[in-house]
């Protein structure tokens, strides 16, 4: 099991989703979410939303072991 978080306003989306998930990569977690959290689902897809595992970004791809933390970042602005 992995534990999710989201941050900015993709936890705006994520209520109700479990805190731990089986999965071996972020985006098989994504796929998960696309029945029972189309939203979120839909926000992950953004280009701009990067995962970071333990603290390190990531590429969606990246294999997961049980016991990792993973975090959906949204698009971030500044001025």
């Amino acid at each position: 099991m992995v534990k999710l978080l989201f941050f900015g306003r993709l936890s705006d989306y994520a209520n109700g989703v479990p805190t731990q998930i089986q999965a071996s990569t972020a985006a098989e977690i994504r796929q998960q979410l696309v029945t029972e959290h189309p939203l979120l689902a839909t926000e992950l897809s953004e280009p701009q939303v990067l995962v970071a595992v333990n603290k390190q970004i990531v590429d969606w791809q990246q294999a997961l072991q049980d016991g990792d933390e993973v975090a959906f970042l949204p698009p971030v602005t500044g001025g």
